[in-house]
């Protein structure tokens, strides 16, 4: 099979993960206890005023009617309106993900920045100080909860010593590069930038560090020890060579696979770490959006989240295929 029909293959597998997740979503809003109608009407609306809602929100019509209109829209880009805020839920949500994609690249940026070089000292250093500590900080970090670790963070490091700042979201990322050639300061913009993000990358990032670095260090073990490194070894190449050229190369393949996945429940798994920090993004929008019982926002946002888990899933195919071919014909 060529690489082109290995990924139309997977784009068309990733198209009906997409379809099911929007079925789901939309099935849900029916199975839930309570009317959508409820969350619209005033208290005491009469039984008129009740149907002309009904009637404007489409509920009125049969139920493969409403599934059919509402993946029409879907396809058109248009998920629906919120009575509730008054506003279109697909610009609503668009504003929502810069920052919670923003989190997600730096908890993973986070996490491999630390991760990997961990996992090749405790590999290369095994039964070392080095490798019980990298052992014990990867036990503790799967260990750890990270609404717990990010609230001990803020009162630690924000409250108590004033290092960061305990919620928000001041600068985006994007204003930080615009700095580097706009007439604000780069290294103020930056200084802000940091002291917002930092914790909460630190909090999302934790259990994906801890799981990286176990990843890496059980996979450089298992590729130091093959016959291919011995040979690299005897015909006296050096051992920095054998170890970052050869053998973590093969390590990271694996790794790649996981940092696509968690990429994806990084995205759609911030909801926690945004609520702990205030952080805008759009796991406060859904907490939001089921308090408030605003159903189109949280449709729109689950299906958001659900589309990009699919993105990620096929951006790591194709390089996963990139990096060895032997999958495409798997």
């Amino acid at each position: 099979m060529s690489q082109g029909r290995f990924v139309a293959k997977r784009t068309l597998q990733g198209i009906g993960v997409v379809w099911g997740v929007v079925t789901v979503v939309f099935a849900l809003r029916f199975v839930t206890p309570g009317s959508a109608i409820n969350a619209v009407a005033p208290l005491d609306a009469s039984q008129e005023t009740r149907r002309a809602i009904a009637r404007e929100l489409g509920l009125d019509e049969p139920l493969y009617v409403q599934y059919g209109e509402y993946l029409f829209d879907l396809v058109r880009g248009d998920m629906g309106f919120s009575y509730i805020r008054g506003q279109e839920v697909t610009s609503l949500v668009a504003s929502k993900v810069p920052a919670t994609v923003e989190l997600a690249v730096a908890a993973t940026v986070v996490a491999i920045a630390l991760s990997i070089p961990l996992g090749v000292v405790s590999a290369t250093r095994r039964n070392q100080p080095v490798d019980w500590l990298a052992t014990l900080f990867s036990l503790a970090g799967i260990s750890t909860p990270n609404f717990w670790l990010g609230i001990m963070m803020i009162l630690v490091l924000a409250v108590q010593l004033g290092i960061f700042q305990t919620s928000g979201r001041a600068v985006a990322g994007v204003e930080v590069l615009a700095a580097i050639v706009g007439p604000a300061s780069f290294i103020e913009t930056l200084r802000l930038w940091l002291a917002h993000i930092t914790l909460p990358a630190i909090a999302l990032g934790t259990y994906f560090t801890a799981l990286i670095t176990r990843l890496t260090r059980s996979g450089m073990l298992d590729e130091l020890g093959k016959p291919y490194v011995r040979a690299a070894r005897a015909k006296g190449l050096p051992e920095t060579l054998v170890r970052y050229k050869h053998a973590l190369r093969n390590t990271l393949i694996p790794v790649i696979t996981v940092l696509g996945l968690q990429l994806g429940t990084l995205i759609g798994g911030a909801v926690i770490t945004e609520a702990v920090f205030s952080w805008p993004g759009l796991g406060t929008l859904v907490i939001r959006s089921i308090n408030l019982r605003d159903w189109p926002v949280l449709q729109g946002s689950l299906i958001v989240i659900g589309t990009s888990f699919v993105l990620v899933n096929l951006l790591v195919d194709v390089v996963y295929a990139r990096l060895d071919p032997r999958v495409v014909n798997e």
